[in-house]
């Protein structure tokens, strides 16, 4: 990632408070060639995706046909989330996507936008909108609606 991609996610990651940490575990993207369907590069990504989630996590798939987000509703999901005590993994695809198969298991499955943004803007948009929905569950000014 360029250096303004993890500077910002640490960024918006420092501002959380200790009992709502953000932290970012970056798996390796698959290589892919003419050779390898898309199928089994998002296969293989799973893979890596499955060894990688917190056991027992609250799982959320970041995907283009989930339900739409807004600031107010995130910020709605996370009070619901420190609520329930779980871990909550917020997955986001490679270049292809999720797997089927891992956005079949999610508990939930949201949409941050209906353009196609890269991975790296993916990151600093959900680091932000967390902490701007810490910042409207406790009442500060940040959010401006």
């Amino acid at each position: 990632m360029p250096g303004w991609v993890d500077e910002a996610f640490s960024d918006y990651a420092k501002r959380l408070p200790p009992e709502t940490p953000l932290i970012l575990k970056e798996i390796r993207a698959e290589a892919r060639g003419s050779s390898i369907s898309a199928e089994v590069v998002m296969e293989r990504e799973a893979q890596r995706i499955d060894a990688a989630m917190p056991p027992g996590a609250f799982v959320v798939a970041l995907d283009e046909h989930g339900e739409p987000l807004t600031s107010v509703s995130l910020a709605r999901e996370l009070d619901r989330w420190r609520q329930g005590g779980r871990d909550v993994a917020l997955l986001i695809g490679g270049a292809d996507g999720l797997a089927p198969r891992i956005k079949q298991r999610a508990d939930a499955r949201r949409r941050l936008s209906d353009l196609t943004l890269p991975h790296g803007l993916v990151r600093v948009l959900v680091a932000e909108q967390l902490y701007r929905a810490h910042t409207l569950l406790n009442g500060h000014p940040y959010h401006r609606a």
